[in-house]
């Protein structure tokens, strides 16, 4: 059986990145800073500084969308060129949900396609697992890409598409 591939967000030049959100720690007195651009091949850039200070240390973007899934769709695929740093990738299941399901991965210096199987992504909220089950959902309403490694760091990852396999 062959499976089908969505595409959840391709960037191009044209692609519109005002449709992503910035949400960075200053929401909660941090001074983290962070921007989504895109480059001069058309891939999304989000990239800036993460600061421990003011008990801070997280940038985010994020997408509103309302992605179906189907009954074969097993994983996120990510085609991304980054910084050898760590990042999570994150999932809504409902528009007001206050928690995300997340899992990590990391990157390369390098283009390079990443899949991260829907079953494996657990709940959380403000860096906290929580005790309910995994991923289980046909729809997604916010995917968001989110780097916090407890500590001072500039970043830069570049995104050519995310899709859903």
């Amino acid at each position: 059986m062959m499976q089908s591939k969505s595409i959840i967000y391709s960037f191009s030049k044209s692609s519109d990145v005002n449709q992503w959100y910035i949400t960075n720690d200053d929401v909660m007195g941090g001074i983290s800073n962070s921007k989504i651009s895109l480059d001069e091949n058309g891939n999304g850039k989000f990239h800036g500084n993460v600061s421990t200070e003011n008990n801070g240390g997280f940038a985010m973007v994020r997408l509103p969308i309302h992605i179906e899934l189907n009954n074969n769709s097993k994983k996120i695929v990510l085609k991304v060129k980054g910084d050898n740093k760590k990042y999570q990738f994150r999932l809504k299941s409902q528009r007001n949900q206050r928690y995300w399901y997340v899992q990590s991965f990391i990157t390369s210096i390098d283009w390079e396609t990443i899949e991260l199987p829907l079953s494996d992504f657990y709940p959380s909220f403000r860096g906290n697992k929580l005790n309910i089950e995994n991923f289980n959902s046909n729809t997604i309403h916010e995917i968001a890409v989110l780097i916090s490694n407890k500590k001072d760091e500039s970043f830069q990852l570049l995104i050519k598409s995310i899709e859903v396999l």
